[in-house]
């Protein structure tokens, strides 16, 4: 995660310094607070992965003379098709709806809206120490 940090590292440091550039060159508030928003993105992300990379041990991709077998096994749970995705997007619909045609539909929309994605974030939840 080294190797991610410098990267992030030097794309904060570009826009640190096309930020005022832009600012003298154009004088457009808007582009300039986008500019000056995606450095504190790219620093945010740079002080993660350099405060973690601390403390990791090296990964298999970061060790230059590692093998290739070193970084097989299991990557992560990836969950099949889920259908709480949709339900959360329906929700979201009649919450925009409600915003036009009356509160009492966006109201209805949230509290729908709150159940699915209740849902959707406990989906493969099965208990603390479940196996």
């Amino acid at each position: 995660m080294r190797i991610e940090a410098w990267i992030f590292g030097g794309n904060a440091i570009f826009v640190a310094i096309v930020a005022p550039s832009y600012w003298f060159i154009s004088g457009d508030p808007t582009g300039t607070a986008a500019l000056v928003m995606t450095f504190g993105l790219l620093a945010l992300v740079t002080f993660y992965l350099g405060f973690h990379a601390k403390k990791m041990e090296p990964r298999p991709e970061d060790n230059k003379l590692a093998e290739i077998v070193e970084g097989a096994g299991e990557l992560g749970f990836f969950p099949p098709y889920s259908w709480w995705p949709l339900w959360c997007a329906l929700a979201l619909s009649v919450c925009v709806l409600g915003i036009v045609f009356g509160w009492w539909l966006f109201i209805i929309g949230v509290s729908i809206g709150s159940v699915t994605l209740f849902g959707w974030v406990f989906e493969f939840y099965r208990g603390e120490h479940a196996h």
